[in-house]
């Protein structure tokens, strides 16, 4: 309890302020934790929803064109582009451009988020170049081939290097199963 003329604020006063100050904090971080919940579930639908169409094709072109449909709705992709390797061009002494930009990546296996410098994303997207501002990449690989899924956004921070990438790493199992698949046996 306040005192009359000093201004001064009681224990117990100052102590209720501090809880109340404190469940907010709680309640917020509560929110927070409940829209990513959220979240993770609506992206793991969508996998699921990929997954089915993907085991649907029987091509190379179903795969790309599933994918290039899929990510745009699930990813908000404003570009979808795969570039697919033999195993034989992923030497280190290799000629190919597209390899040599992307060695390090495919040797990694691991997805990444991020900006690229213009030379990759225009060998990716092509026209597209100045459109794109940030980008996901997803390895794949079958039997007989490697190669980039590369999904791309206007946005420069949809992709950025913060984000997490254990959805990235389902999707590249998903992909490189389904290229398996389609490949046939020994692809």
């Amino acid at each position: 309890h306040q005192t009359e003329n000093t201004g001064t604020v009681s224990l117990i006063e100052r102590q209720v302020k501090l809880l109340r100050e404190e469940s907010r904090k709680y309640h917020q971080q509560l929110q927070q934790l409940v829209k990513v919940a959220q979240e993770n579930d609506n992206i793991a639908k969508q996998l699921h929803r990929l997954t089915l169409a993907l085991i649907e094709t029987r091509s190379f072109e179903e795969v790309l064109n599933t994918l290039q449909d899929e990510m745009r709705e699930l990813l908000n992709a404003d570009a979808v582009e795969m570039k697919l390797f033999s195993n034989e061009e992923l030497s280190a002494d290799s000629k190919d451009t597209g390899v040599m930009m992307f060695y390090d990546f495919l040797q990694k296996g691991h997805p990444s988020c991020g900006n690229l410098p213009a030379q990759q994303i225009e060998y990716l997207f092509g026209t597209q170049v100045l459109d794109t501002c940030s980008v996901a990449l997803i390895p794949v690989r079958s039997a007989a081939l490697v190669g980039v899924l590369a999904i791309g956004s206007r946005d420069a921070q949809r992709f950025s290097s913060n984000k997490g990438v254990d959805f990235l790493h389902r999707l590249a199992e998903v992909v490189s199963a389904t290229l398996c698949a389609v490949a046939g046996p020994g692809n």
